[in-house]
């Protein structure tokens, strides 16, 4: 695949001039390997603008007759709107994170699917599952579709950290060691939520070696119905193309000096996990002592000034706070867990 794959287009077709003003535009960037166009709209609450379904449909079919090179691609949540959009050409589908979360729905989409040589992609469901998302790609493949994408969407998770939805690049990370041969695509204004964030999570993204983008592109993105901050103009996309940085997935020249580096993190890590044990080896003898001397296992006043100890100890050898916050929560869960576990055996 030659990356990066850009798919690009309105959060959701509003009118037909607005799909031929974003045709025309996207239509001269030649990186824009499909145009998106939200035809139904999944509302959270009901009485918002929800799609013009159909109508839409025939606006793209009749604009191909102009712009024969160009391709789109809708959303699809049920097997009518496959047939639909079938019915008008469309040969490009994604699947939207309230779909993949809902296996009997993926299941009922693919099965309308059978039989063409349709372009898939694949959202990440709103919760960080990488399961649901891998056997969402699986009953694609079982239907015998074989173009198909992962779409990295970002999760609906309390905190955030001021994107709309976190990244957790843990997610994608892992869907692509299970499945190596799928290419993944970040989907930056959703995770960004803001359009002056979508370079820096797009570039995070290329970094990391997705294989593509799908940007939310409108002519006004101000006055547009759904998703109006998050979304930008043409010409910013240009800009955007032409200021991100594709990063090489291999280099011959430095294999040798990675391959150095990596087995420097293979000793550390082998010598993390031998702590590790060690720790939880003392942490049991702990339990032994609160036993005998009937303590509760969870002692807050002492992990309160652990923690503090440990965040400032992090922060002089260059540490984040949440990395060493979290790491130190899991060691902690793990550890109560032990003890418990030891004083029911004992």
């Amino acid at each position: 695949m030659e990356r990066p794959y850009i798919v690009a287009g309105p959060c959701s077709v509003e009118s037909r001039g607005q799909l031929e003003a974003v045709t025309e535009a996207l239509a001269r960037l030649p990186q824009v390997r499909l145009v998106r166009c939200g035809v139904w709209k999944p509302r959270t609450h009901p009485g918002g603008f929800e799609g013009l379904g159909e109508e839409a449909l025939a606006w793209m079919e009749a604009l191909r007759q102009t712009h024969p090179a160009v391709r789109y691609c809708c959303e699809v949540a049920l097997p009518e709107h496959v047939e639909a959009a079938l019915r008008h050409g469309i040969d490009a589908f994604w699947i939207g994170a309230r779909t993949t979360a809902n296996p009997f729905l993926v299941q009922e989409v693919t099965e309308a699917l059978r039989g063409t040589e349709a372009t898939l992609l694949v959202k990440n469901a709103p919760s960080p599952d990488v399961e649901l998302w891998a056997g969402a790609i699986e009953r694609c493949r079982k239907v015998g579709l074989a173009d198909i994408l992962a779409v990295h969407r970002g999760f609906d998770m309390l905190r955030n950290q001021g994107y709309r939805n976190s990244p957790l690049w843990e997610v994608p990370i892992e869907l692509r060691r299970r499945m190596p041969e799928v290419p993944i695509l970040c989907d930056p204004s959703h995770i960004a939520g803001q359009r002056d964030r979508i370079e820096e999570v797009s570039q995070a993204a290329l970094d990391m070696g997705f294989d593509g983008l799908m940007v939310e592109v409108h002519p006004s993105p101000d006055e547009a119905l759904t998703d109006a901050r998050q979304q930008i103009t043409p010409a910013a996309l240009e800009t955007l193309l032409a200021r991100l940085v594709v990063r090489r997935t291999d280099n011959a020249s430095a294999d040798m000096q990675l391959s150095l580096l990596r087995g420097q993190i293979d000793r550390l890590d082998q010598q993390l996990l031998q702590l590790c044990a060690a720790r939880f080896d003392v942490v049991r003898q702990i339990a032994d002592v609160k036993r005998q001397e009937n303590m509760a296992l969870f002692q807050p006043q002492r992990w309160d000034s652990l923690l503090s100890q440990h965040i400032a100890a992090g922060k002089e050898l260059g540490l984040s706070e949440e990395f060493v916050k979290s790491l130190f929560e899991k060691i902690h869960t793990e550890s109560i867990r032990i003890q418990h576990a030891h004083t029911q055996l004992s």
